[in-house]
């Protein structure tokens, strides 16, 4: 008697196939974070050997303190993640996942490193998707507003400050309002006529108001979302402060803040990984346009970021690797 064959019995939900080698991809996660700090340090490393030789005639003490500074950032970045999200999420894991975070940022383009790997940490809190997706909306809008907000607040008390006229190349000033309507009225075009992409959006935007509202009406929450998206602009505004003073830059602290905060607002919608190269050239740009020497200027912004990117970038791609590894991520 010749035995039926039975047809293939489909997978368990959220199982994977066998033959799919799982700890070999993890393997290759772990060390693609470090593979991009090499490709990213090769096609720097002009920048990167000026920083460091900037370093060198700084004093220490106050490279110490920007180095603080970049440290509380972190910290910043962990409590206004959780103000955003009413879900608690475990406190040491979560600053982990910031600097591990932080590295992606550099690697990938603006924002997408980050917003990622925080993603995909909630996830594996087990917060749903949409909720999570609201998280990170709410968390790029506070502090988006925030340091927008310290912005307008400083140029209100300063208002010599600078120009931020020239902090936009020449010429773009003309056309980038008319390119930024032209990208609203398509979205809005997009979402009148495609259906399914209108609802979708307008589903999560109903999710998205109730989170606000659930974090809002929990002070705790709503302080740790706000307190910390202001402290994470001012705490990198202050590591530049400090790099100045390192190398005898010759402009009042609360311009340099203000020459940090319109820099870092210009450079905003240049999708270049971590702004490595835009952020630099904007906030050589604003220092000068502040009043400091063009040569000070550009060393104190080289050593700036040597101490805000490139030096914590190898430990934070290792704790990103280390965090996959552990299917913490």
């Amino acid at each position: 008697m010749t035995a039926i064959p039975l047809p293939p019995q489909p997978l368990p939900r959220g199982r994977l196939p066998r033959w799919l080698p799982v700890r070999r991809l993890r393997q290759v996660l772990c060390l693609l974070p470090l593979v991009l700090v090499g490709v990213v340090a090769v096609r720097h490393r002009s920048v990167l050997a000026d920083g460091f030789g900037q370093l060198r005639t700084a004093e220490w003490p106050w490279l110490l303190a920007a180095a603080g500074a970049t440290c509380l950032t972190w910290v910043a970045a962990a409590v206004t993640r959780q103000g955003a999200l009413v879900q608690r999420l475990p406190p040491l894991r979560l600053l982990a996942t910031q600097f591990a975070a932080g590295a992606a940022n550099h690697l990938l383009p603006t924002g997408l490193g980050a917003s990622a790997v925080n993603l995909r940490f909630m996830a594996v809190c087990g917060v749903p998707p949409v909720r999570s997706s609201a998280a990170l909306a709410l968390y790029l809008l506070a502090e988006g507003v925030a340091r927008v907000g310290l912005l307008a607040a400083l140029l209100l008390a300063f208002p010599g400050a600078l120009r931020l006229g020239t902090l936009l190349p020449e010429g773009v000033a003309g056309p980038l309002p008319a390119v930024l309507g032209a990208a609203a009225l398509v979205a809005a075009g997009s979402l009148l006529l495609v259906r399914r992409l209108r609802s979708a959006v307008c589903a999560f935007l109903r999710t998205a108001l109730g989170e606000a509202r659930s974090v809002h009406v929990r002070p705790v929450r709503a302080l740790a979302l706000w307190g910390g998206a202001l402290a994470f602009p001012l705490l990198q505004a202050a590591g530049l402060v400090a790099v100045g003073r390192a190398l005898a830059l010759p402009v009042p602290p609360a311009h340099v803040a203000v020459a940090y905060l319109a820099a870092t607002v210009a450079v905003a919608l240049v999708p270049t990984p971590g702004g490595i190269g835009s952020v630099e050239a904007a906030l050589v740009v604003a220092l000068v346009a502040a009043g400091g020497p063009a040569a000070v200027a550009t060393a104190a912004v080289l050593a700036y970021r040597v101490v805000t990117v490139w030096l914590p970038l190898l430990p934070g791609a290792l704790t990103l690797g280390a965090l996959v590894r552990l299917k913490v991520l």
